[in-house]
């Protein structure tokens, strides 16, 4: 499979293309600045690099379409957005990234994308435990705009013509890769809840394998 991934630098987002070139994949590594993807990584056969800014929309196309200027025929198989917000980066971040994404995924023709937000995006009507209400709470009032881009980014998905999961992550860590997680639509996350970075790239690499919660918004956390 040809991954492209967005937020390819980021904490998230280097487990998560090591893993997908441990696993046999081809990866187009999206970032504003190519020397920011280890060495390591960009010595890789499989890996392709775009350097680019996602929110303005630089260079987008070019990662979707497979990284090499080529026609629909090398358009990546599926996309992975994995941005993280930053205390000095736009509010709108996974907003106006999102609109880009879909966008080029239109144009190549490429229909298969997992994101991953935080799990205070929630579904209508979604059963949600008292901690989860006390951790929804405190992220209005100390990252409302990261959470309202969030739900913005997600409802974009959710209305496109794409197949989409959209992953909802607790608390992320730092922690090794364990394979040891729990996710499911109805899992009840709050404050206690955690789950390592390099689990959670597991998880999404293996929701575009396996063709797992596609149009839907599962959630993960370590057992």
């Amino acid at each position: 499979m040809k991954i492209a991934v967005f937020g390819a630098t980021g904490r998230t987002g280097v487990p998560l293309v090591e893993q997908a070139l441990e696993r046999g994949h081809d990866v187009v590594a999206f970032a504003r600045n190519a020397n920011d993807i280890p060495a390591s990584l960009r010595s890789h056969d499989t890996l392709v690099v775009v350097q680019g800014d996602a929110y303005a929309g630089a260079g987008v196309a070019d990662a979707v379409a497979g990284g090499d200027g080529g026609d629909e025929a090398s358009a990546v198989d599926a996309v992975v957005c994995v941005l993280g917000q930053t205390s000095s980066g736009p509010d709108d971040l996974l907003t106006e990234a999102g609109r880009h994404i879909l966008d080029a995924m239109d144009e190549s023709g490429v229909e298969r994308i997992v994101t991953l937000v935080g799990a205070g995006v929630r579904e209508d009507g979604e059963s949600v435990s008292l901690s989860g209400k006390v951790m929804g709470s405190l992220l209005k009032v100390m990252a409302g705009g990261v959470l309202e881009d969030a739900k913005a980014h997600a409802e974009m998905l959710r209305a496109s013509n794409t197949q989409w999961t959209i992953v909802r992550g607790p608390r992320l860590t730092e922690g090794k890769r364990t394979g040891q997680f729990q996710h499911g639509t109805e899992l009840q996350l709050g404050l206690r809840d955690s789950a390592a970075r390099a689990n959670v790239a597991q998880f999404i690499l293996e929701c575009l394998e396996d063709d797992l919660y596609v149009e839907q918004l599962p959630k993960i956390t370590d057992q």
